[in-house]
């Protein structure tokens, strides 16, 4: 059900595009990521590129694929996608017969402006963070943090596809409505309790007939990979808004995606066991199987940097303000969030985001949003610089990045995503 890591993975193999085999390197060739751009300024139409080193290996260009239809790509069946992975290992590889036309068909990631990598039909917005979940509940709902669904069902919501944009994305400060504490009457204004969520995007590859489960079992057929996603959030409008039907203009106004979508046959070397504690309720049987148990989670490191406009106009580097994993983080896997959303008989389509909503580890420093590490705004954070922060200020630059590592495999990285925020 779940493919081993195979001779794409070998920690021996070495490219033949020098950059790619720097230690520490996010785009090795045990990676091999998918993304869309085209040279920065040219105007061309948007290519389908993999990310090797600091270059760009052009596919048409390479002569790989007939189409730049990375939404085509996507919907291609499993065994396709790992040959043209396998193609790409080999022709990547040193001493490939491939390196003198393949050479022609790079573009140095520098000179590249990267777009989304694919048409996004439909996002939905889980929250499969019980420590997130539970953090935001003592402060939305002290007496009762953690409602009694949670352990049961992965939550999530719709959210807004039109409003997601690419790494480098400018965040306009939302207005909204606000209740202030002890007000009558709501007002409108610009957003005063900005934050951030620390999240990964899954993509969506074969899509399912409309009245069609996809059973736990052949869930990840239908996975693509995973992306870096932030979602912004608007945390006084939340407040106000999110009962009883939920999040609406305090989510949709931007949501923020690294470029490039690392697949599901990248992150073979880094599977987990999913793990329940004893304690809690344990999944239904159709979120749940052995094989799933035995190896369906993923071991996927997260950190938040933050740089202030004073900081840049100092010259002086982000900094951290958390770090965590996806298996102290996650409390429901990719697969189940499949199976979940098509057990209703909902039909998925290739380009489909699913977002893993805010993940939060179990220690304070592991939080994934501004609204946790600072307490609701009761305990700013303090920066290196002096600076103070409760929440984001204009000016502010949030970056998200992401890699997987362990022994006996090559570290492979998601990139990195950032956004800033103007008034």
């Amino acid at each position: 059900m779940y493919p081993a890591p195979d001779t794409t993975h070998d920690t021996q193999l070495r490219s033949w595009v020098a950059s790619a085999n720097q230690q520490g390197c996010d785009f090795p060739i045990q990676n091999l990521p998918f993304g869309r751009f085209r040279v920065a300024g040219s105007g061309q139409t948007l290519r389908i590129g993999v990310a090797i080193g600091d270059q760009i290996l052009d596919l048409q260009a390479a002569g790989l694929i007939d189409s730049d239809d990375m939404n085509t790509l996507m919907a291609a069946p499993a065994a396709e996608r790992q040959a043209l992975r396998r193609n790409l290992s080999q022709g990547l590889s040193e001493g490939s017969a491939q390196q003198a036309a393949w050479s022609k068909a790079l573009v140095t990631q520098a000179q590249a402006e990267m777009a989304l990598p694919c048409r996004i039909g439909d996002y939905t917005d889980f929250y499969t963070s019980v420590h997130h979940a539970t953090n935001v509940g003592r402060q939305f709902r002290p007496d009762n943090p953690l409602l009694p669904n949670y352990k049961w069902v992965p939550i999530g919501y719709h959210g807004r596809a039109s409003s997601i944009g690419v790494s480098g994305q400018r965040v306009k400060r939302p207005q909204g409505q606000t209740m202030a504490a002890g007000a009558s009457t709501p007002v409108l204004g610009p957003c005063k309790r900005l934050d951030y969520e620390m999240e990964l995007g899954w993509f969506i590859g074969q899509g399912n007939d409309l009245g069609e489960p996809i059973a736990i079992g052949a869930a990840e057929q239908h996975l693509f990979g995973v992306a870096l996603f932030n979602d912004w959030s608007a945390r006084d409008i939340q407040g106000w808004e999110y009962q009883p039907l939920g999040p609406f203009l305090s989510k949709n106004f931007a949501s923020t995606l690294s470029p490039w979508i690392v697949t599901m046959e990248a992150l073979a070397p880094f599977r987990a066991p999913f793990v329940r504690d004893e304690n809690d309720p344990q999944p239904l049987p159709y979120l749940d199987t052995p094989e799933h148990r035995a190896q369906g989670a993923f071991t996927i490191t997260l950190e938040v940097l933050l740089q202030t406009s004073r900081m840049r106009a100092a010259a002086e580097p982000a900094v951290r303000l958390s770090c965590t994993n996806t298996t102290r983080a996650a409390y429901w896997t990719p697969a189940q969030l499949v199976t979940h959303h098509t057990v209703n008989g909902c039909n998925l389509q290739p380009g489909d985001l699913l977002g893993s909503g805010t993940l939060s580890g179990p220690e304070p420093h592991e939080a994934g949003s501004l609204l946790e590490l600072a307490g609701s705004g009761k305990h700013p954070i303090t920066l290196p610089n002096g600076e103070q922060r409760s929440f984001l200020e204009d000016g502010d630059t949030l970056t998200l990045r992401g890699w997987c590592e362990r022994a006996g495999a090559v570290r492979i990285g998601l990139g990195e995503v950032s956004g800033t925020v103007i008034g």
